[in-house]
């Protein structure tokens, strides 16, 4: 395993970091739900993410449980507030904010959670109220330092404004070979405030693995089969996709990689990454995902890719009218 800094000021974490969306809010066994965690601990995963609405408080409870069984020292911790818990919970309201990070620290079985993230952006909410009822739940101790998700470029600024440098230490946008949005001007905004980014979706969905043929019907047990997945189809979703991908197969083969390697190592070739969150839920998935943590793609191997992919479209304005819409509550 490697390790990159997040953050001017924020902690060493792993290239590769592990996620709980649809696994461990209930996608997969309790068993096989720890045998993965424990995975990721012997691959030297150190950086784990989650949010309290991914199962409405399912994910972080089995993460309480589970991670209970490690010295609190020797992992990141990371989790999200904004989604909906109730039909009357949700939003970055400073009330919200106050209940949902006690909420998150009782089922996590923590007093504190080193990374702390906006899930979304709350229009409804003055970002000077947010941030500031952020910035006291870190002098609470309750958290050690903040990011974001999907906020926009004016968004992070503002934030940073108000907030002042090295508080806010991570942004967590979908990045992937497919969807290259944060590229334009995420990234550099960023990266001028001392913000490392935690990409979320680095193997679009499990599309970058080859696994969803062109003209083929959906595996009943894969991640796009999923009724929460009908977003994300709009958005990286399409036959020339799909086409495009089994281009890229030759591809990971000639440089000695698996699919999911060379999708994670193209995510990671980028020095703004601190790390790519995969949603692994089988161990020899973590084994094989960690692997491509400091994998050098060539020159060629990443201008095969960009043949590969050919006329693709990798970015847009769909992601952004979604996260607005609130559709998007991954």
């Amino acid at each position: 395993m490697k390790y990159r800094k997040l953050g001017r000021s924020g902690p060493e974490v792993s290239e590769i970091a592990l996620g709980s969306w649809l696994t461990f809010a209930g996608g997969i066994q309790k068993e096989q739900a720890r045998a993965t965690l424990e995975a990721a601990f012997d691959a030297g995963i150190t950086l784990f993410d989650t949010a309290n609405m991914y199962g409405r408080g399912a994910a972080e409870q089995a993460w309480g449980e589970m991670l209970s069984q490690h010295s609190r020292e020797s992992y990141v911790l990371a989790t999200k507030v904004w989604g909906p818990m109730s039909e009357t919970d949700s939003g970055l309201s400073a009330p919200q904010i106050a209940k949902q990070i006690d909420g998150s620290l009782r089922r996590l079985r923590t007093d504190y959670v080193d990374l702390y993230q906006a899930h979304r952006f709350d229009t409804s909410v003055p970002i000077e109220e947010t941030i500031e009822a952020l910035l006291l739940v870190v002098r609470q101790g309750k958290a050690r330092y903040l990011g974001f998700s999907e906020w926009t470029p004016e968004q992070i600024r503002a934030a940073v404004d108000i907030a002042g440098p090295d508080v806010f230490v991570s942004s967590q946008p979908q990045y992937s070979m497919l969807w290259r949005a944060p590229e334009a001007e995420v990234f550099d905004v960023c990266t001028a405030a001392g913000i490392h980014q935690i990409v979320w979706s680095p193997m679009a969905q499990g599309l970058l693995t080859g696994k969803y043929l062109p003209g083929k019907p959906l595996p009943a047990d894969s991640r796009f089969a999923h009724q929460e997945m009908n977003a994300f189809q709009d958005i990286v979703w399409s036959d020339q996709a799909l086409e495009a991908v089994q281009r890229l197969v030759p591809v990971a083969e000639q440089a000695g990689l698996s699919m999911p390697q060379l999708a994670l190592a193209w995510a990671l070739r980028r020095d703004e990454l601190a790390a790519v969150i995969i949603g692994a839920s089988r161990p020899e998935q973590v084994h094989s995902n960690a692997a491509a943590a400091g994998v050098h793609l060539s020159d060629e191997t990443l201008q095969q890719i960009e043949s590969a992919l050919g006329d693709v479209p990798v970015t847009g304005p769909r992601l952004a009218m979604y996260a607005e819409e609130g559709v998007l509550h991954r």
